[in-house]
């Protein structure tokens, strides 16, 4: 089997079976009664290197569906109810801390040598040594996992009082993961990896996505007694598993009812399929709330997007977060939206906005590209070639064709022809033009800013405007043809007669 989804704690460890020495005693499990009601922490593990992204970018960090990968965790959590959450950072911690914004009430631990998974775990034990309930353990890399597979962990948990309950799921070919191994009863017994397992393990189906809900002072005594009795010399955090059964504690499994949702991401392979996962759910909430998607596999929609009922987005679309999108409106083909918020009835075709606001029944394209500021009022139309950058337009404005509107003020009704531009920078500083409501601006007309153009004025086409037109004024800033006549056909003649010497010659 290829490695496609691999375990994030897919690595070799030692045998479970042959734990420390030295016993953990009852007294330091110290399970206290009446644990149903205890509180919940969890502690994220984000501090490998991870080569095999062959990335500058540390792997919490590549983004899927709007969010980095560790944020869709940290919001699982969130969802779960769990009321700490710690991550462990480690390779380029810093960058990882600062991209890491999406919660900001996360705790960050720093593991400051990556030596295993259960280094990192104790790396948060200064903050959540004396943590009274159960502590999550969960990887990073795992953004499908789910909020209800995290209440269900932390129930069962609670329920039976266990020291460590672990999430497992089923593979028809679980090749290159490990393996939850069982005792004679069907209790787990250890988890060994695929390079430890005999030829009968390796036939188990039942593999570890390292993901797992402790009685936190378990936790802490068992990862004590950790060694690194494996060939990287690393501390393995499965080994607590094999610590905690062979000292008669009690470990429990839960298996997932979906695998999907709890592979790892280890390679751009992998991130690119489960971001494919994750895009499906997004569209079907959208599609089964009243959304109407056209091709779903030719269309990108971020996490956060919201989408009325009965709007339809046709393919080669792309949502991006921080959108909101009204009802009835068509959004697409080959469109570009992102953080912007578009009222009812919009229509846009194969354009790019971009922190804008567009109100009830505006039509956007195509090709147009509406830059951050830009705001259209009701019923505004934004043509072909059309390019608006920190303007406001009212309602009923048009711009139909090849027009570059910057910095403006536009009034209600107000026509612009095409081939408009606003001259709002002068090399140095931006300058605002502001232009009236029924007002008519001629094509290929000029708008040197600052400049302000009345209500009801008309701008004749083709002229530069430098200085203010009153309201119901008319603006004529060209000059009129001289025309000269046969002036053509004699330079025609010229020019024939000058090409048949040069052929002579």
């Amino acid at each position: 089997m290829s490695e496609l989804f691999a375990s994030p704690d897919s690595k070799p460890v030692s045998s479970a079976a042959d734990p420390s020495s030295t016993p953990i005693t009852a007294s330091q499990l110290n399970i206290a009664s009446g644990a149903h009601s205890s509180p919940v922490a969890a502690i994220i593990l984000a501090a490998g290197k991870s080569t095999r992204m062959r990335s500058k970018t540390p792997k919490p960090l590549h983004p899927m569906c709007g969010l980095p990968m560790t944020s869709h965790v940290v919001r699982a959590c969130r969802a779960a109810g769990v009321e700490r959450v710690v991550i462990v950072i480690g390779h380029q911690a810093e960058q990882v801390r600062g991209g890491l914004t999406d919660d900001p009430e996360v705790e960050y631990v720093v593991q400051v040598e990556q030596r295993g998974t259960g280094d990192a775990v104790k790396a948060a034990q200064p903050v959540l040594g004396d943590w009274e309930g159960t502590i999550l353990v969960l990887a990073g890399d795992v953004p499908l996992l789910s909020s209800e597979a995290l209440r269900r962990l932390v129930s069962r948990q609670h329920e039976t009082n266990a020291h460590a309950v672990l999430l497992t799921a089923m593979l028809d070919d679980p090749t290159g993961y490990g393996r939850v191994v069982r005792d004679a009863n069907g209790r787990v017994a250890r988890i060994v990896e695929q390079k430890d397992a005999t030829s009968e393990e390796r036939a188990i189906k039942e593999w570890n996505p390292s993901l797992y809900a402790f009685e936190a002072q378990a936790l802490w005594s068992s990862l004590a007694k950790v060694q690194p009795l494996n060939a990287q010399g690393e501390y393995y955090l499965t080994d607590t598993i094999g610590l905690l059964t062979v000292q008669g504690a009690t470990v429990e499994a839960l298996a997932v009812t979906d695998a999907r949702e709890v592979f790892g991401v280890n390679t751009r392979v992998e991130l690119a399929a489960v971001a494919e996962i994750l895009r499906d759910r997004i569209q079907r909430h959208l599609m089964l709330s009243g959304v109407s998607i056209t091709d779903p596999a030719s269309t990108f929609i971020d996490v956060d997007v919201q989408v009325g009922q009965d709007s339809v987005i046709e393919p080669s679309t792309f949502l991006y977060r921080g959108t909101v999108i009204g009802e009835d409106c068509v959004i697409g083909p080959q469109a570009r939206i992102e953080r912007s918020t578009l009222g009812n009835r919009v229509r846009v075709l194969a354009s790019q906005i971009a922190e804008s606001v567009l109100e009830d029944d505006v039509k956007v394209g195509p090709f147009a590209n509406l830059r951050p500021g830009t705001r259209l009022g009701k019923g505004v139309k934004i043509g072909d070639f059309v390019e608006v950058k920190n303007s406001i337009l009212a309602a009923g404005a048009q711009v139909s064709h090849l027009a570059y509107i910057g910095d403006a003020e536009v009034g209600a009704g107000t026509n612009i022809g095409a081939g408009v531009i606003t001259c709002n920078y002068d090399g140095y500083e931006k300058h605002r033009t502001v232009i009236g409501s029924n007002a008519f601006i001629g094509s290929n007309s000029t708008l040197v800013a600052p400049l302000t153009i009345g209500d009801g004025a008309f701008i004749a086409a083709g002229s530069p405007v430098t200085e203010d037109v009153p309201t119901d004024a008319m603006a004529i800033a060209r000059q009129r043809p001289t025309i000269k006549s046969g002036w053509a056909a004699a330079y025609h003649t010229r020019q024939r007669a000058r090409k048949t010497e040069r052929r002579v010659l």
